[in-house]
């Protein structure tokens, strides 16, 4: 089956790994952060600030490979600190009122300073 590495300047991305890759019907989306683009920093330093801008930024990337967060089948969650476990259901909520993916929770296995969460998901499209 080909892939197609799905791109945009409008999310964090390095030559490490594809922001995102296709495969037939499916789309895969690596661990995203919570960068702001225009500013190149963190979105801030609570953990709201950082989900609402790792979905924000997981949403670009979605848009580039042609779909959107209602293609979502799986979302996985890396949090730094377990604690926040509770400011991430708060953000995750707004962004999934109703009919939620399914979803895992872990801990970040690594220290990556200033970071509080990196998101990852799969989507299927038509």
């Amino acid at each position: 089956m080909p892939r197609e590495i799905i791109t945009t300047p409008d999310a964090p991305s390095s030559p490490l790994y594809s922001q995102a890759v296709r495969a037939g019907t499916h789309i895969y989306v690596s661990g995203t952060v919570g960068v702001d683009m225009a500013t190149g920093a963190l979105a801030g330093d609570t953990i709201q600030e950082q989900t609402r801008q790792a979905f924000a930024n997981c949403e670009a990337i979605l848009k580039a490979a042609g779909a959107g967060l209602e293609d979502i089948v799986e979302i996985g969650v890396l949090l730094t600190r377990p604690e926040d476990f509770a400011g991430l259901n708060e953000e995750y909520a707004r962004w999934f009122p109703s009919a939620s993916p399914a979803r895992y929770v872990a801990k970040l296995g690594v220290d990556l300073p200033g970071i509080l969460v990196s998101i990852r998901m799969t989507a299927v499209t038509a």
